[in-house]
């Protein structure tokens, strides 16, 4: 039997790329953090990312009823535990004497 269509083109030869490492890959790797970044710094901003999910997950609570109410709240104090170990610990920055002498 005879072939009536004809065979699709070849497709062109994609360029060649260098190899790319797993930290420059931006399927693996989204978010970064620069490498420069000072600690007081970093939990400033973890200090303010747990403070927005504690109003979020407020808001959600008082939007729920009955178990899952309870869950959100669950969460809720999580992140208000995390919270008040990031603010202790920017704490023990502002007074490095006093980081040692508290701890446990």
């Amino acid at each position: 039997m005879k072939k009536i269509t004809p065979n699709p083109p070849n497709p062109p030869n994609p360029p060649e790329t260098p190899a790319v490492s797993d930290s420059a890959d931006p399927t693996t790797h989204l978010f970064t953090i620069a490498p420069n970044v000072d600690t007081e710094t970093l939990l400033i901003h973890a200090s303010e990312t747990l403070a927005s999910l504690n109003a979020m997950t407020t808001d959600l609570a008082f939007e729920l009823e009955g178990s899952q109410r309870h869950v959100a709240l669950a969460m809720q104090q999580l992140v208000v535990l995390g919270e008040l170990l990031v603010n202790r610990a920017l704490e023990h920055l502002d007074t490095p004497a006093s980081a040692s002498a508290t701890r446990h």
